[in-house]
């Protein structure tokens, strides 16, 4: 693995999150009631749908909007989303992967295409960037509060079946096997630990520098997305100027 912190960009972008909290709910709603339609309503015979759960409790979503997200996939609603990938590059020629759920392709296909285009990134064809990405699991454990030092933690990670360990003033990140993320993340609250998040993602083999006088464009492309209802996740192969 990279020594590449996604725990840091998730942090460094809180506090413009939070802003969009509301836009942020509406995308998870979606996430519930796909994961909810497609594998049923209960989150413990529903691996997918704990992992949104999950996702929704760290991003402090209130608990009725869950639970409204959910009862809505099993009623009369026959509203259906289509998962999208895109792939492209930002800004200074960085891979980008953006994930959509729509339930109206066209629309998504442009908007996503101005994000992108009209902040000087590129659009891709279908496996242009893919390759530059793994698929993990990623776990995060802050350390505040936590008494318990580095190597511990490693023994527990490898005990719990993760993979990987990376370390930081702020947390513990565990990646694992994207089909046994489910069993870590029990394992390890089992354990007594507290996740702040545990969910799929996209890590990047290697990261490209964003060059300086490219940063605050390639931070608008991102805004931009953000913004975009139908984008549930933004992934890049990039390093800002100011990071670590």
């Amino acid at each position: 693995m990279s020594g590449h912190s996604k725990w840091h960009n998730i942090q460094g972008r809180k506090n413009a999150q939070d802003a969009k909290r509301g836009k942020i709910f509406q995308k998870l709603s979606r996430e519930l009631y796909m994961a909810a339609k497609s594998g049923g309503p209960d989150p413990d015979n529903n691996p997918s749908l704990r992992l949104v759960v999950d996702k929704a409790r760290a991003a402090n979503m209130p608990k009725d909007n869950i639970k409204r997200a959910i009862n809505k996939s099993q009623g009369s609603d026959d509203t259906h989303y289509d998962e999208v990938t895109y792939e492209g590059y930002g800004p200074g020629g960085v891979a980008v992967l953006i994930h959509a759920l729509t339930d109206n392709k066209n629309r998504t296909n442009s908007t996503v295409r101005v994000a992108v285009t009209r902040n000087g990134g590129s659009m891709g064809s279908a496996g242009s960037v893919g390759y530059l990405f793994d698929r993990k699991g990623h776990i995060v454990i802050e350390r505040e509060n936590l008494d318990t030092d580095e190597d511990q933690m490693l023994e527990d990670v490898m005990d719990a079946g993760g993979e990987d360990l990376q370390t930081s003033d702020e947390a513990f990140e565990i990646y694992t096997n994207p089909k046994e993320l489910a069993l870590v993340r029990d394992a390890l609250q089992d354990k007594g630990y507290t996740l702040a998040t545990a969910e799929l993602t996209m890590i990047p083999q290697t990261l490209t520098p964003i060059p300086e006088d490219k940063a605050e464009q390639f931070a608008n492309m991102l805004d931009a997305l953000d913004d975009n209802e139908d984008v549930s996740d933004v992934y890049y192969a990039g390093k800002f100027p100011d990071e670590d």
